[in-house]
């Protein structure tokens, strides 16, 4: 008898794991928050067989509404600096945002702005307090990731790794951001630069403002050139992006990886039983740089590992606000 049950309480085990993984991987997607977004299956390295998957998200140069500029390397791109790009994050985000995300963009700078101190994106409440941003730091060539924390506090994360420096260099460079509840990972060029540990975050309040491109100084437009700035309410895609549009790439747009049997897995299929998660997850060392598994760009040389970072200093104590979000204010309620 007693055999019989622990037969019965493993058949249970066996069968009960696949759902329970596959239902943690469906609830990183929040279809409710997130719209569906036309993304062409080629942006990614690996194989993608079937019918094209659903991506949810949001194109936020079609929520920003902006006008196509010259044509480069055979994409269009946008000529930013002109303007403000500002809008109210209830616009921008009916339903909120996912805690989870990735932010995905593809950019390069302009002489007059390689050395600016800029937010690539940032929403902020009503008294101008900053809820989560994403800055870029021409000086310093760093990229910082700041967020409200559960308890209100600022949270504040800077990537200042030398595999970054060549963001700057005026060249056309595709930059990702995967948000996770207690991970912060950063890749350029479609290779893992680092990865942090941070604490959870706080629910987006969607009573404030949205603005992306903007520089931190005086809230003036920046001068850069933009091909698309994406938002996947997904933090595994920053990862899987590819880098086949950019010029020089050897890659293919897609990768066969035939699985058991000779079929393509499908890493989006949230139905089978968590094998993205078990392609794409990788443990968490934020004092090393971490370099993807695949070759995706086929570089002709490789750098070493990164070197041991030094200890993070204490935060320092949270300033008065000053009157940068109340002057972009004014730009954008008086055109």
């Amino acid at each position: 008898m007693s055999c019989l049950l622990k037969w019965a309480a493993f058949l249970w085990i066996v069968h009960t794991i696949p759902c329970t993984v596959g239902m943690a991987v469906n609830e990183r997607m929040d279809n409710s928050r997130c719209p569906p977004l036309k993304v062409d299956k080629d942006r990614f390295s690996y194989s993608l067989t079937g019918p094209q998957p659903e991506f949810i998200g949001f194109d936020l140069t079609e929520k920003f509404l902006l006008r196509k500029g010259a044509v480069t390397e055979e994409r269009p791109s946008f000529r930013l600096g002109s303007s403000p790009l500002i809008k109210p994050t209830e616009l921008v985000f009916p339903n909120g945002l996912s805690s989870e995300y990735s932010l995905v963009t593809t950019f390069r700078l302009r002489k007059t702005t390689k050395k600016d101190r800029w937010y690539l994106w940032q929403i902020f409440d009503q008294t101008g307090g900053t809820q989560v941003s994403v800055v870029l730091d021409g000086a310093k060539r760093a990229v910082e990731f700041s967020a409200r924390g559960l308890l209100k506090n600022s949270l504040h994360y800077t990537f200042k790794s030398r595999d970054l420096h060549t963001l700057f260099d005026r060249q056309w460079h595709k930059l990702g951001v995967a948000v996770q509840s207690s991970i912060v990972s950063v890749y350029m060029d479609c290779k893992l630069i680092e990865r942090r540990l941070t604490d959870e975050k706080d629910e987006i309040d969607p009573s404030g403002y949205t603005l992306i491109t903007t520089r931190v100084e005086d809230g003036r437009p920046v001068d850069i050139e933009l091909q698309q700035i994406l938002i996947y309410c997904d933090p595994y895609l920053a990862e899987m992006e590819n880098c086949c549009e950019q010029a020089g790439s050897t890659c293919e747009p897609s990768r066969e990886d035939p699985g058991a049997g000779g079929v393509t897995p499908n890493p989006l299929d949230t139905a089978g039983a968590g094998l993205l998660p078990q392609m794409l997850s990788q443990p968490v060392q934020p004092a090393r740089v971490q370099h993807s598994s695949s070759d995706r760009c086929q570089c002709s040389a490789e750098k070493g590992d990164q070197g041991l970072p030094g200890l993070a200093g204490l935060p320092g104590q949270k300033g008065d606000q000053g009157d940068k979000v109340k002057e972009m204010l004014n730009i954008y309620l008086t055109q």
